[in-house]
């Protein structure tokens, strides 16, 4: 049976409550098994749980979980590294008739995972630690001058900050000899953003979680004085304790970064309260964009993750019995 429910949102949107009560509605109603696989990419880290809402052991007892606090923020995964274990895990769980329910807030990995990417996934190191040799030495502006010559499309493809995409662009006309905006034009002109047609024989149910703008901002608030209460600062010390830099590229993440430049002095607020309220906007612009991508996909229902829970069993019951 390869069906797979899919239950996305934007951050702080109660994903994890609900796949995991998908996961025992499955087992426990419908006698069948299930498998949460994670798509978030915070979550991956096994060092860092209290800024990245990770499901706590109590949270996932009786249920299986993959993808959950198995890397090391000193090895940064990346779309590629998630596309070959998410797909083994999945072909594995579907032989022994296991129902997966994919869960997170990351839509680019979704995507990848269900689309295919269009960005190379094998470039040479010599090319990577060439490019990256450019970059430490000249910062972006080295990037941009390069893109400007060979593939000036990716400068208007891309956003300024987002360093990492801008120097993929580099790596893949070094490694080849061609503009990685011709690969995203016919990527894009096939719909990345409709689920159904996938690259995987797969039956999908997508549930998609959202809440009123001004509750929802309410929610962050109060997780983010959560994440303190819960001892953030003091997992951010245990971090360096631990021999970390603090500069590892997860803690450059919301939450993690505004605290760490806290604990530093290096950043523009001075008290807890500040930086609480710096992080809520930081997770409310992350919600705004995680929400802007998210409607475009199609196809998904959409449902209140606080009012209509008996809603969304009903239609994981549907879908599992549906032939």
């Amino acid at each position: 049976m390869n069906k797979i429910i899919i239950v996305s949102g934007p951050t702080a949107t109660g994903k994890t409550k609900t796949s995991i009560e998908i996961a025992k509605k499955i087992q426990n109603d419908l006698g069948m098994k299930a498998a949460v696989v994670n798509f978030d990419s915070l979550v991956f880290y096994k060092e860092i749980s209290i800024g990245t809402a990770k499901p706590t052991d109590e949270e996932m007892e009786g249920i299986e979980h993959f993808l959950v606090g198995f890397a090391s923020i000193n090895s940064p995964m990346n779309a590629s590294n998630f596309i070959a274990m998410g797909e083994k895990i999945i072909t594995e769980a579907m032989k022994e008739d296991k129902i997966i329910i994919l869960v997170g807030g990351s839509a680019f990995y979704l995507r990848a995972l269900l689309k295919g990417m269009y960005e190379s996934t094998s470039t040479p190191q010599d090319i990577k630690d060439k490019v990256d040799k450019w970059y430490e030495e000249g910062g972006i502006e080295v990037i941009n001058e390069y893109l400007e010559k060979h593939d000036p499309e990716s400068l208007i493809n891309y956003h300024q900050n987002d360093h990492y995409r801008l120097m993929r662009a580099v790596e893949h006309f070094e490694a080849v000899g061609t503009k990685i905006s011709i690969q995203k034009k016919v990527f894009d002109e096939m719909n990345p953003y409709d689920f159904s047609e996938i690259v995987h024989p797969w039956e999908v149910l997508h549930i998609y979680l959202d809440l009123p703008r001004d509750e929802h901002f309410q929610i962050i608030l109060n997780r983010t004085k959560k994440m303190f209460a819960d001892g953030l600062m003091e997992e951010i010390d245990q971090l360096e304790k631990d021999g970390f830099t603090l500069e590892e590229k997860p803690l450059a993440s919301i939450g993690y970064k505004e605290t760490i430049e806290l604990r530093t002095g290096k950043s523009e607020f001075e008290s807890t309260e500040q930086c609480i309220e710096r992080i809520s906007i930081s997770t409310r612009q992350l919600a705004k964009s995680q929400r802007t991508f998210f409607n475009r996909i199609t196809p998904k229902e959409s449902f209140n993750p606080i009012h209509d829970q008996a809603k969304i069993m009903d239609r994981v019951e549907t879908f599992i019995k549906a032939k």
